[in-house]
Parts: C-alpha cells; sequence; structure tokens
C-alpha cells in the first residue's frame, strides 16, 4: 500500500513489536486526524491480514478508539498514543514522535511541545549490562502531510531534511509520494484520476498539492499573494444560514452594531455549459464594522458557491440571505446575467416554501436601474456594478491593498476551525462528516477563495491592471469578494464625510475647557 497513513501505521507496528518499551506518540492539529493511524491498525491491519492479523493480536494487550483515549498498549511494554498538538500536551514523553499534517501545527508547538517529548532514550533491560550500555538509541521524529506553499515553515523544514539526506550517514530521510506511483502499482485506478480532473470544480492547484506532493509558491505574474492573505485569517466565528444542520444554539445571528454595514456580494453564473464549466455563483456576507478612526474593517462571515442554479431560485435565496443575516446593502453584478436577478429583487417577491413575502429593493447608484423598480418607496439598498476594464482594475487593487493594510478579515483554516469547534461543542468530536462539513463550510470556502486569488496572473495595460484566471481555474470567490470590498469601500467614504459634516468646532472648543492641559497645534 502507498497511502501515508498505512505506511506509518506499519512503520509504528514494526518498531513496537521489535523494540520493546518504545513509547509512540502521534500528534496532529486535530485529534480526528491523528486518530487515522491507530485505526489503520484496529480496523485494518488486526482484521484483514489472515494469520498476520492473529499474531499481530497476540502481540497486543489493549486498545481503544475512544476519543477521550485513544491508545494501543503492547505486552512487551511498548505503547502508541494520539494527542492533539497544543500546549495542553507539554507533559507528555515519547521515544517517538509522528506529526500528522503537520503543516497544520503551528511551529512553535512543535518546537516547544512535541520536540519537548523526545527527552530519555527508550530503556531495554539489556542496556543494564555494561557491554550493552553504549547501544543506546537516538529518539527519532516523523512528519508527515501533503504538500502546501512555498512560503510555509513546513517547506523550509522539507527542505533542510532533503539537504540533510544527501549528507553520509546524516539519518535524515525525505521522500515523497505522488499519485503516479500509486497509479503504476495498481493502487489507483487512472480513469478515476481522469475523471476527477474534468469535473467542473476540479481544482488544479490543490490537487497539485494534495496529490502530486508538489509545493506551491507565488507564480510569476501572480496579482495577489500568499504571505499577504494568510495573515488575515483571523475569524473564529462565522455565520450560518437557517437551513443548514448546524445546531440552533449557534444560528442566532447578532444584531447589528452601531454604523455597521452587512455587505452581501453576489456574482452570479447560472446553468453551467460544457465550454464554459468552471463558473458558479458565489455569495459572501461582509460583516463591515467601523473603527475609532472612521474605517471599515470588513469580516468575512459567510460564502457560499452555488453551481446550476435558475435564475429566480438564485434570486430568492440571495432575497432570503439578505434578510436574515440582516445585511443593510446588497452588490450584484448587473451585467448580463445579473440584470434579471436584479429586477427580481427590485420587485416583490413571495416565498412559496416558507409563505415569507420579501418587499422589492432599489438600486441605488445607478439612475436607470433604479428607474426598473415598479414599487414606489423600495429602500435604495443595492449597488449594481457594471464592469469594465477601468472598474475592474479599480477593485482588484482595492482587495490587494484591502489584504496587504488588514482591512478584510477571513475565517481560519479549517483545520484551525476544527480545533476550535473541538473545545467549544464537545459533541463535534463525535459527529460524522458531513455534519462536521454544515460547521466548516464557510472556513473550507475561505480556502478556496485564497486559492482563487493567488492563481490569478496579471499584465498591466495603460494605466489599467488586466487580471485573469488561469486556465482550469475559477474566480467567482474572487470577483463577489472584490465587489463587496468596494462596496466597503465606498461606504467608508460615506461614513468619513458623515462624521466631518457632524462636527461642531464649537462644541469641540467647549470640550478644550474641560481639559486639564492646553492642546498643542502642528
Amino acid at each position: 500500500m502507498q497511502g501515508k497513513t498505512y505506511l506509518v501505521a506499519l512503520l509504528c507496528l514494526v518498531k513496537m513489536i521489535l523494540y520493546p518499551k518504545t513509547k509512540i506518540i502521534i500528534a496532529s492539529g486535530t485529534k480526528g486526524q491523528a486518530m487515522e493511524v491507530l485505526t489503520k491498525i484496529t480496523t485494518d491491519f488486526m482484521k484483514n491480514y489472515g494469520w498476520g492479523s492473529e499474531n499481530l493480536r497476540y502481540e497486543i494487550e489493549d486498545w481503544s478508539t475512544a476519543i477521550n483515549n485513544p491508545h494501543i498498549n503492547l505486552k512487551n511494554g511498548s505503547w502508541l498514543k494520539i494527542i492533539t498538538a497544543n500546549d495542553n500536551a507539554r507533559h507528555e514523553r515519547a521515544n517517538i514522535i509522528v506529526v500528522d499534517e503537520f503543516r497544520m501545527v503551528p511551529l512553535e508547538i512543535v518546537q516547544t511541545v512535541l520536540k519537548k517529548f523526545l527527552t530519555a532514550p527508550r530503556q531495554p533491560n539489556y542496556l543494564n549490562k555494561p557491554e550493552y550500555a553504549h547501544l543506546i538509541e537516538r529518539n527519532q521524529e516523523f512528519y508527515m502531510s501533503s504538500a502546501w506553499y512555498t512560503s510555509h515553515w513546513s517547506y523550509q523544514l522539507a527542505r533542510s531534511y532533503y539537504a540533510n539526506m544527501l549528507k553520509l550517514n546524516s539519518g535524515f530521510f525525505m521522500c515523497a509520494l505522488p499519485y503516479q506511483i500509486a497509479i503504476k502499482s495498481h493502487l489507483l485506478d487512472r480513469e478515476q484520476v481522469k475523471d476527477e480532473m474534468s469535473e467542473a470544480t476540479f481544482n488544479e492547484m490543490s490537487f497539485a498539492m494534495e496529490m502530486g506532493c508538489m509545493w506551491q509558491g507565488d507564480k510569476a505574474g501572480a496579482f495577489f499573494k500568499y504571505d499577504e492573505i494568510i495573515p488575515n485569517r483571523k475569524l473564529k466565528e462565522v455565520l450560518y444560514p437557517a437551513t443548514c444542520g448546524v445546531s440552533s444554539k449557534y444560528k442566532k445571528v447578532p444584531e447589528l452594531l452601531q454604523n455597521e454595514r452587512r455587505i452581501i456580494s453576489l456574482d452570479i453564473a447560472l446553468m453551467g455549459s460544457k465550454k464554459h464549466n468552471n463558473d458558479a455563483s458565489s455569495i459572501i456576507v461582509n460583516s463591515a464594522i467601523p473603527t475609532s478612526s472612521n474605517k471599515y474593517i470588513g469580516n468575512v462571515v459567510y460564502m457560499e458557491n452555488i453551481e446550476d442554479i435558475r435564475g429566480d431560485d438564485l434570486a430568492l435565496k440571495v432575497r432570503r440571505y439578505y434578510d436574515y443575516f440582516k445585511c443593510t446593502d446588497m452588490v450584484i453584478d448587473a451585467n448580463g446575467l445579473g440584470l434579471p436577478i436584479y429586477e427580481l429583487i427590485a420587485d416583490d417577491m413571495f416565498d412559496k416554501e416558507s409563505g415569507v413575502f420579501y418587499p422589492a429593493l432599489n438600486c441605488r447608484n445607478n439612475k436607470l436601474l433604479a428607474e426598473k423598480c415598479k414599487v414606489p418607496d423600495a429602500p435604495k439598498t443595492i449597488w449594481a456594478v457594471k464592469a469594465n476594464a477601468e472598474f475592474n482594475s479599480n477593485i482588484y487593487n482595492l482587495l490587494r491593498s484591502a489584504f496587504q493594510q488588514g482591512k478584510i478579515n477571513l475565517p481560519i483554516s479549517e483545520q484551525e476551525a476544527e480545533r476550535y469547534w473541538e473545545e467549544k461543542f464537545k459533541e463535534f468530536k463525535s459527529m460524522e462528516k458531513f455534519e462536521k462539513y454544515e460547521y466548516l463550510h464557510s472556513y473550507l470556502e475561505s480556502t478556496f477563495l485564497i486559492y482563487e486569488l493567488i492563481a490569478l496572473q496579471s499584465e498591466q495595460k495603460g494605466t489599467n491592471t488586466r487580471v485573469w484566471e488561469r486556465s482550469g481555474m475559477r474566480k467567482d470567490r474572487v470577483s463577489s469578494m472584490a465587489y463587496n470590498y468596494w462596496v466597503q469601500n465606498e461606504l467608508e467614504k460615506e461614513l468619513a464625510k458623515s462624521n466631518r459634516l457632524s462636527f461642531n468646532p464649537n462644541d469641540y472648543a467647549k470640550s478644550l475647557g474641560k481639559l486639564n492641559h492646553k492642546p498643542i497645534f502642528y
């Protein structure tokens, strides 16, 4: 078998059986991830290998896959246990550590917690004899992961292992197991891989990292830089739609803060086509919170991508979300397919499923589109985008600056989110994968947004910047995010203007009299 989980599980068994009193700890960002090695042993090796399985079971004294104490104890004194890689594990000790998906474990935890497990070496009885005292074994570290980005610390660790491996008798080893090896060894079906690559949802970059063992760096001509985006992944909390399977305890939508603007954006694609199979409609909800300096900090609290949907169904979904998430603004691409969506939302809508009536919304920044709304006094909360080369150049430059300046916060990674929910909600650990997905959806969408961002290419065309996706890639989420931030930027201008107009110099002069010191003017 080729999979890294299979090989590491086999390694652990060999070490524990042939080297009595071996202590092995398998650590990962989430206990569920590290559990895969243990379950490989208990559900595969112990059951599916005939006589070999019987011999293995004879070696094992007890084992458990219970989430609160996953372990295997051998009769010869060796043991294996599973832990979550965090500060709470500082008391552990081991002869071997295995860090699963190590790229998702903070470097500080690896250096200050996991490596500290490796204190005393294995102590077999023969070391008590003077003639064998020199045979003390060195403790070992094993790291396994799919590839990731070259700017990440995990890439530097991989490079150092590779460089050290080339030195004679260094004790370092590194290898990659791309999907081509599995195909050649008849462990993976070639046609299955080809079908996956032909799907509309296929992501070339994530496939190259996960299956091809190919580390990804910023491409030549890339407009967005990975290092400029990642620091903005800060949000632990996101919002959830009413229809999802998340516990009602966590679905409450908070009331608006003072001057908060909640912006829902929509980049539109309807029924897919064979010619353009990389299009989807992207919905993003941004909670823009004002600062004391009259700036907005955006917080992406919900994301969803939708494929193959009718225009009236899409319009109704966005209108539902507008009310449910307590949005104050909506931005729609009103070119082409977007125009009939706008027209539907600019009219009264009745939801047959829920029996809810949604009043019309009107356009606030385009007079011609505003006149299409036939409902008197409909609130003007829709921002219509009529994109051209200059507008696209502006919004992409704005979005890049927003990431550079920390003016947009994205949800944390799905791995960090899984750890967060395991600590917040005790039932989460025992959920099925499809149930966990309901909680992790927006965190995953944030990762896909980053894939799209860093895959974009650019070139300067006169005073404008042209940005486009590489063949086979998408930019639905990027477009929706760019529209959304453009509105945030426009609202920021309005906020600053309103605060300037509300400034009263007489009130300010009176307030100075209450101070114990005179103001200093420059």
